[in-house]
């Protein structure tokens, strides 16, 4: 999909080019230029969300302990908004390159969701009602090939194609929960941060500046980037019951352990791995907990308006 789209942008530009005739640009091509810009992106590639704390990605109700219905939740953190500044150099009328440098803030997305649910917690039987919610933020650099289509009534028209490489994120993940009991309702809330493997994404650009006079210009940029990321460590950073800090005290719903508030991500676990599924015997509490590493999309079409200097 991606190759398909890099071979199309340059199909695209490569036949406008070649149609063209005339460009005020032609006889004095710019040098160095900068871009400041603001983008809101939607979403468009929508992936499975992965297990969170144990539960698998669904909406789950529960009719006096019994469910009801269950829907598969998906979804992708490529909505939101981003802003940034780039640096262009034009070594011709037609091409130049530019380096993006970009921070990126997401919408929040429903990850897993219950309703009614029984568990047991000796020597009761409750209830549990809970949602998780998560967001992504993420500095990334983005450098690209930009194919300039001719200046015409001061409207420049270009394409671009290039790579997206994170350099700082996280995934944040929000949980509430409401454990009902016989004594009352307990209201716990978890924050648990995700840092990311390093990885490398995609992104093509359609874009037009306008005049406003020698130097300056607006641009506007219809784009679509996509990347995916897998974890490489998880901490809980915080956690409450009833307002009150529990983070690293054993209660009724959690034991408060190192390996509670800490796991790698790893892509195979068997019985040599600090796993409670594949080795219980061998389960040591004061180290992190190893997991499967579970990877998220961040696919989305937005729309970029700024502000472009010309040296």
């Amino acid at each position: 999909m991606k190759t398909k789209l890099f071979l199309l942008g340059l199909f695209v530009s490569t036949m406008t080019m070649v149609g063209q005739t005339t460009s005020t640009t032609d006889s004095k091509p710019e040098t160095w230029y900068f871009k400041l810009g603001g983008s809101y992106f939607m979403e468009t590639v929508a992936t499975e969300f992965p297990v969170v704390a144990g539960q698998l990605p669904n909406k789950d109700i529960y009719v006096n302990g019994v469910l009801s219905s269950r829907e598969t939740i998906t979804g992708s953190f490529g909505e939101g908004f981003r802003s940034g500044i780039t640096a262009g150099y034009r070594f011709s009328p037609r091409v130049g390159v530019e380096m993006g440098m970009n921070y990126f803030k997401s919408n929040s997305k429903t990850m897993v969701e219950t309703v009614g649910r029984y568990i047991q917690v000796n020597p009761f039987i409750i209830s549990v009602t809970g949602k998780a919610e998560g967001k992504i933020t993420a500095f990334d650099l983005a450098p690209a090939l930009v194919l300039f289509l001719g200046e015409a009534k001061g409207f420049e028209p270009y394409t671009k194609v290039g790579v997206i490489i994170p350099v700082h994120g996280d995934l944040t993940i929000e949980t509430t929960r409401a454990y009902t009991t016989p004594a009352g309702v307990t209201n716990a809330y978890t924050k648990e941060e995700v840092l990311p493997n390093p990885t490398m994404g995609f992104m093509a650009a359609l874009g037009t500046s306008y005049k406003l006079g020698k130097n300056i210009s607006v641009f506007a940029e219809l784009e679509y980037r996509n990347f995916t990321v897998s974890g490489d460590t998880k901490e809980t950073v915080e956690y409450t019951e009833n307002g009150v800090d529990k983070l690293n005290t054993p209660t009724s719903f959690r034991d408060g352990s190192y390996s509670v508030n800490h796991t790698n991500y790893v892509e195979q676990i068997n019985t040599t791995s600090n796993s409670k599924v594949t080795n219980a015997a061998g389960f040591d509490s004061t180290k992190a907990t190893d997991d499967i590493s579970s990877y998220v999309g961040i696919s989305g079409l937005g729309m970029t308006l700024g502000l472009k200097y010309s040296l």
